[in-house]
């Protein structure tokens, strides 16, 4: 939970994703890179206010960890065991994930097969268009997603929805976590433009997952879990299953 133990584990995913933006979704012909949606909604949002960058989201998730550990009076050390523990845990949280989203989806196949569906392969169907692609694109739009959705869905959409409901509205404080998290997460899956019942119920039930770990365990452990459950989806699970 303390701000600068999250800003040092986050800063390897954030550098490697500027590094694989620049390497791997940029047509050097063109000069068009390709971005992630959350990302660009992000920018789009700040270029309101004049400011406009690339860079932009990316030092605006690193300056607010930065000032909320300059309030918080925490020391400036690192313990090296909090970070490992923090990769452990993120691990440790990706796999009820992967197992929630493949039951989810191997439900709704069975019963919209009529009880005789196979066996339902992890990758949405609005994320096939991406195995196309080579695997370093994959990864570093995977590592995106984990970063960039979970800042505009957790750290700043939860917060929003929080506020709105027990500050605003007067909801009971745990009602209004509840809801926050409930609400988040069907904005989540409108993100994602499901196109079937199975899409919509995996992603709004891993919006309510995400949610949660979130609010338990902070924004750090929730983006590794994300940046690592894409990482097996988009890229690991695809080489493995051929």
């Amino acid at each position: 939970m303390r701000p600068l133990h999250v800003l040092v584990f986050l800063l390897p995913l954030l550098a490697s994703y500027e590094v694989g933006s620049i390497l791997f979704l940029t047509d050097p012909h063109e000069g068009v890179r390709r971005t992630i949606e959350a990302l660009q909604v992000m920018r789009d949002f700040f270029s309101v206010f004049g400011v406009a960058g690339s860079l932009v989201p990316g030092v605006a998730m690193a300056s607010v960890l930065l000032v909320w550990h300059i309030l918080r009076r925490d020391p400036w050390t690192i313990d090296a065991r909090t970070l490992g523990g923090m990769l452990a845990e993120a691990v440790a949280w990706t796999l009820p994930l992967i197992v929630l989203s493949a039951t989810v989806q191997q439900a709704t196949a069975t019963l919209a097969a009529g009880g005789h569906g196979g066996l339902v392969a992890l990758v949405q169907e609005s994320t096939k268009r991406l195995m196309e692609q080579p695997v370093a694109t994959r990864l570093t739009i995977a590592v995106g997603a984990g970063l960039y959705e979970e800042m505009l869905f957790r750290l700043i959409g939860l917060a929003l929805l929080h506020f709105i409901l027990a500050d605003l509205i007067a909801v009971p404080a745990r009602l209004a976590s509840i809801g926050a998290v409930i609400l988040s997460a069907v904005a989540f899956a409108v993100y994602h433009h499901p196109h079937s019942g199975g899409e919509w119920a995996t992603y709004i039930l891993s919006g309510i997952y995400l949610g949660s770990v979130y609010m338990m365990r902070g924004f750090g452990i929730v983006v590794g879990t994300h940046a690592l459950y894409d990482v097996l989806v988009l890229a690991v699970g695809p080489a493995i299953m051929g």
